[in-house]
């Protein structure tokens, strides 16, 4: 491990370290001291990868296709800045995009002609992935409750040309109330401690870090959790997904579910062709999880990956309503 990661709090590394599979710890401590390269995906609303990569290498621009995504690529040469100033960009043929925070809205995988719901949606990353995977066909509630992040949610969904796309500026909370069983499928990329984003040539990015930070969001996250499962079709999918490796945000949260909304919502198994996963973690110090919650999984932070959380769940029966 690089002696610059001791920049990083201590007890985050001493929890991390108790995450992270000795073999890959070495790796994954690294990865928060290397820059990410730009990756990108094709916004097939308005083109196709092949048209766009032979356009951008035609300009210069060399490209390395990510083997689970077709629409996603990884910049190998050119700079962001550079991308930004070509014409694909600006007419939005193109997303610049973390790879990890593609796959949740690969796994709940909405379809043409569904009502789904983005709850926390800015900044319009997910959002505009799902209008291109349901083909702009359909109905998608992109909600986002802060006034600024909600106008950027905007700008991207416009750019973006995603029409089926309808702006909302409500708190999560309130939809399983107002619209209880409403949605076929729901994304919550749930506001979290954003560990997976931890960079230590960017001192802002940890040092609010502190296990309050992660009790606060463990107090929002189960108040949109619960919405989002009162929300949810009987037979629809809800992916929960975090940036962040605490337990308590992630594997935690899926246990509290189930003990709340009991036989009505199952875990399902995600079998990704992601790459540098591991399963989700049955205990935590002195707390033993429902097994079921092993069927979610971590994201590994990579010199290309940011580190994430992801699980899929499913509605069996009506809920409890709010």
């Amino acid at each position: 491990m690089r002696s610059e990661v001791q920049k990083l709090p201590e007890l985050f590394l001493e929890r991390l370290k108790r995450i992270i599979p000795s073999q890959k710890w070495d790796t994954v401590a690294n990865t928060f001291t290397e820059q990410t390269p730009t990756t990108f995906r094709v916004n097939s609303l308005k083109t196709s990868p092949v048209v766009l990569q032979e356009k951008l290498e035609h300009q210069g621009f060399r490209l390395e296709k990510v083997f689970w995504y077709p629409e996603a690529f990884i910049l190998q040469g050119g700079r962001l800045r550079e991308l930004q100033e070509t014409e694909a960009y600006k007419k939005g043929e193109i997303y610049v995009q973390g790879l990890s925070s593609m796959i949740p809205p690969l796994i709940l995988n909405p379809q043409p002609g569904e009502r789904v719901l983005d709850l926390t949606a800015a900044p319009g990353s997910k959002t505009t992935q799902m209008a291109c995977l349901m083909k702009g066909e359909g109905e998608i509630v992109a909600n986002d409750n802060n006034r600024i992040r909600f106008f950027k949610l905007k700008a991207n969904v416009d750019g973006q040309g995603a029409r089926n796309v309808k702006l909302t500026m409500k708190y999560g909370e309130s939809f399983g109330r107002e619209e209880p069983e409403g949605f076929d499928r729901i994304l919550l990329d749930a506001p979290c401690s954003a560990e997976g984003r931890f960079q230590i040539r960017e001192p802002a990015s940890y040092r609010y870090w502190k296990p309050a930070k992660i009790k606060e969001m463990v107090r929002k996250q189960r108040g949109l959790i619960f919405s989002a499962l009162a929300a949810l079709k009987v037979g629809g999918i809800l992916v929960y997904s975090t940036c962040t490796f605490a337990p308590e945000e992630n594997e935690g949260m899926l246990d509290w579910a189930l003990k709340k909304f009991g036989a009505s919502v199952e875990i399902q198994k995600i079998k990704p062709p992601f790459p540098n996963h591991m399963p989700g973690l049955t205990q935590w110090e002195d707390k033993a999880f429902h097994p079921s919650v092993r069927e979610a999984i971590r994201v590994l932070p990579t010199p290309i990956m940011e580190g994430f959380f992801i699980a899929c769940l499913k509605c069996n029966s009506s809920r409890v309503k709010v």
